[in-house]
């Protein structure tokens, strides 16, 4: 596929969880093959095997011939090490929310990819500057943040770092479009947009519970009869506590300790608990059933 001044023909993805598969999917979905590294094979059949379900439940409700779901799966490769990887033009890291582990996937990749390659981050609100600085090549480094459910989701937020190219954000936005997403460009601040705005959203639920002014499905009840999908506690069930928290922490400490960014403490406990939402069976609701 095509944008003016760029083509990308090979990309790939760091991390088999919930997001880097989610964007493994539109982009094999686009016709994209693509690699994917993940820790070990076991973890990426996992992946897959999720994956092909939810391919299975479109096709059984006739969103999606049968045909296509096996080009899509035909079209996702295993890949044990980032040094391993083929020539790539993209390579979208999905990894922990973790800087240290981000830039040690970072300069493993500046080490083991062409200098043209361009690096991106699916990060949801740490520093593409601080990712990008572990690299020989800031200036092809960006973030691309995509949302859960990434099939569904339309909108990604395409960060510059200090030393992105204007020009590959440009390019790159424009690529985005091809995969039938919405790109918002902005800035690299702590949490970006989407996430920035967000936390008082989550913290705030937790605070009113706290307080006893109202229960966890009432909120959610109330939000959505605002007009939103989805309320606070349900949205974190769905992409995760601990990713919801991950968060919540980075912002905080981006904006050094900023009350109004300041997480709350169930929020850890949840995650020390492992009631992590939907993926664990159990977070704010139950989903064991």
């Amino acid at each position: 596929m095509k944008s003016e001044g760029l083509r990308i023909q090979r990309p790939a993805v760091i991390g088999a969880g919930t997001m880097g598969m989610g964007i493994v999917e539109v982009l094999a979905g686009n016709g994209f093959s693509v690699q994917v590294v993940e820790l070990s094979q076991d973890l990426f059949n996992d992946a897959l095997q999720k994956m092909d379900k939810r391919l299975l439940r479109r096709v059984e409700k006739g969103k999606m011939a049968a045909r296509e779901r096996e080009e899509i799966l035909g079209r996702i490769r295993y890949v044990p090490a980032i040094n391993n990887l083929d020539q790539v033009d993209l390579v979208i890291e999905a990894v922990v929310e973790n800087l240290a582990v981000k830039q040690e996937v970072f300069k493993d990749l500046g080490a083991c990819t062409s200098p043209d390659t361009i690096l991106a981050s699916n990060t949801s609100s740490l520093s593409i500057t601080g990712i990008a600085a572990k690299t020989t090549r800031p200036e092809r480094v960006l973030g691309l943040h995509f949302f859960n459910p990434v099939p569904r989701m339309a909108l990604v937020e395409v960060v510059a770092g200090m030393a992105t190219s204007p020009a590959l954000v440009e390019a790159v936005s424009e690529w985005i479009r091809t995969l039938g997403k919405e790109p918002v460009k902005v800035k690299d601040v702590p949490g970006f947009l989407v996430n920035r705005v967000a936390r008082p959203f989550h913290t705030e639920a937790y605070r009113i519970v706290q307080e006893g002014t109202a229960g966890k499905a009432q909120v959610d009840r109330i939000i959505r009869s605002a007009g939103f999908k989805m309320g606070p506690f349900e949205l974190q069930d769905l992409i995760g506590i601990d990713i919801n928290y991950a968060a919540s922490v980075s912002v905080y400490e981006g904006y050094f300790h900023d009350p109004r960014f300041r997480p709350h403490f169930v929020q850890q406990r949840m995650v020390e608990s492992g009631a992590l939402g939907r993926k664990t069976g159990k977070g704010h609701y139950s989903y064991e059933s």
